[in-house]
């Protein structure tokens, strides 16, 4: 009878259920949006190298970096993303997205290659979708935007759409091996690595740009893809990690049991808190993200620097970002306050925008510039690290994918506008400037710091609805079945039979 029970023991242990399994495919899958991170801002600190060089201006460059975005929006890729993810599964979803990741680069890249310059497709290209820069041009593209622009924003969006489609994957995956476990810490320490790409672009981008004395922005460029393509190796690697679980599971698929149908999105779309934090979402990250892209030209021009100096100033926030999320991470799962965390997150963000628009062009002081950028460090610690482990407390895991999916789609939703808006803000509020070290951002900064706002009101109401019903969300993620049977929110959304 002990020998029997010795038995079954050893078969129900997992392969997930060994750390440094998980652990290993945890740095598989944070590898590859590490590289993904790196070519999503590889461009962000050479807005003054593209203007002078291809001729970009505020409203190019708004627009290229708005493109990522686009198809995910408009096209509803994300939405299909979420759907092939539930349907097909973590290993295909990761390498499909990690193939079309890696096209998308190699597009971006030729673009702004010299051998593009001269090719017939730039002459194509000038003729390509000259549209009036009008309310009702949603595309990135418009009359008289440079062929490198265009052609560019076309490689960003296929870029995009693979990784948008490995975020929603990476972040399954991670619930997969680690629900149960150390689920936040897991998805603090992929984020923080993600965070160390932003640090390292910020840094080496302009160092490769100008390597020689002569200025060529698509060696930034080239050295980025090669990492795409490092990426998708990653997630092949991966994939064999994952079927051999999957197998000890003894399933062929995921979710064959309960299969996933489009009629159970009617189970998300229905939920009133999963509205909140979806919208939350895309408060928060359209602050950050696009922020990044103009974050090293407004300190080159509040305090006179050069790309590679305003790359040191800014390397603390991504730097410190990835060194305080696993922490904050660790912390939620051990004592919770996920909620709570969101509000102080929004509070600091704010704060952060306030000082960039106000004092930082009043003082032109580095460490008014250092002290607002480790406050923003903080913040995308704070709200990240206790977001999306809050997701799986909302959503039936059938459902996780495409819920994922769905927030993700929101989130693009700001990640597309807001690019071309701060772009746009920013060619109206500097009427006659040409110059892209004499731009004045005061205005731009103002309307992150009013996203600020907004998500602060919606982290306050976040956490009066779990107070209210009973969601989990201030409740650490490692815990007692006891504790778990309290967990008994009215609106979780699940698939009812």
């Amino acid at each position: 009878m002990s020998n029997e029970q010795n038995g079954n023991s050893a078969v129900t242990e997992l392969l997930r259920d060994k750390a440094w399994a998980r652990w290993t495919a945890l740095v598989l899958l944070a590898s590859a949006m590490f590289f993904a991170y790196i070519f999503m801002d590889v461009l962000s600190p050479l807005q003054e190298f593209l203007q002078n060089t291809k001729g970009w201006n505020p409203d190019a460059y708004g627009r290229f970096a708005g493109s990522e975005t686009f198809l995910n929006v408009f096209v509803f890729f994300l939405i299909f993303a979420g759907i092939i993810l539930d349907k097909m599964g973590v290993r295909f979803t990761a390498i499909l997205s990690g193939a079309v990741m890696f096209v998308g680069g190699a597009v971006n890249y030729y673009a702004l290659t010299d051998a593009f310059q001269t090719s017939a497709l730039a002459g194509w290209m000038d003729k390509f979708m000259n549209l009036p820069m009008s309310w009702w041009n949603i595309t990135p593209f418009y009359a008289g935007m440079p062929a490198s622009a265009k052609l560019s924003a076309l490689g960003f969006m296929i870029f995009g759409c693979g990784c948008e489609m490995a975020g929603i994957t990476v972040s399954r995956g991670i619930v997969k091996w680690f629900q149960g476990k150390e689920m936040a810490l897991a998805m603090g320490t992929e984020m923080a690595l993600a965070r160390v790409g932003v640090a390292v672009v910020v840094l080496g981008s302009p160092f490769l740009a100008t390597l020689g004395g002569n200025i060529n922005v698509s060696r930034s460029l080239a050295v980025s893809v090669l990492l795409l393509l490092i990426g998708l190796v990653s997630f092949i690697v991966y994939a064999f990690m994952d079927k051999k679980l999957e197998n000890e599971m003894g399933t062929n698929g995921e979710e064959k049991d309960d299969p996933f149908k489009v009629s159970d999105l009617k189970y998300i779309f229905s939920s009133k808190v999963f509205w909140i934090v979806s919208l939350l979402c895309v408060l928060y990250y359209s602050a950050i993200f696009p922020f990044q892209k103009y974050a090293i030209n407004m300190l080159q021009c509040n305090l006179g620097i050069t790309a590679q100096e305003a790359g040191f100033v800014f390397f603390v926030f991504p730097l410190g970002a990835a060194a305080v999320t696993p922490l904050l991470g660790n912390f939620l799962d051990r004592k919770g306050k996920g909620a709570t965390m969101l509000i102080f997150g929004a509070l600091l963000m704010i704060v952060c925008h306030l000082t960039f628009a106000l004092v930082l062009p009043a003082t032109h002081s580095e460490l008014v510039a250092y002290g607002a950028i480790i406050l923003l460090g903080i913040s995308f610690s704070l709200v990240p690290a206790s977001l999306w482990p809050s997701v799986p407390k909302l959503v039936d895991n059938k459902l996780l994918g495409s819920a994922y999916a769905v927030i993700f789609w929101i989130q693009n939703i700001g990640l597309y506008a807001f690019p071309m808006i701060i772009g746009a803000v920013l060619a109206a509020s500097n009427p006659g400037v040409d110059n892209p070290l004499d731009y004045n951002y005061t205005v731009p900064m103002l309307v992150f710091a009013g996203l600020g706002v907004m998500a602060l009101i919606l982290g306050v109401a976040l956490k009066a609805l779990d107070a209210k019903n009973h969601y989990g969300l201030e409740l650490p993620n490692i815990q007692s079945e006891e504790v778990e049977e309290e967990v008994l929110g009215s609106e979780v959304i699940a698939a009812e039979e």
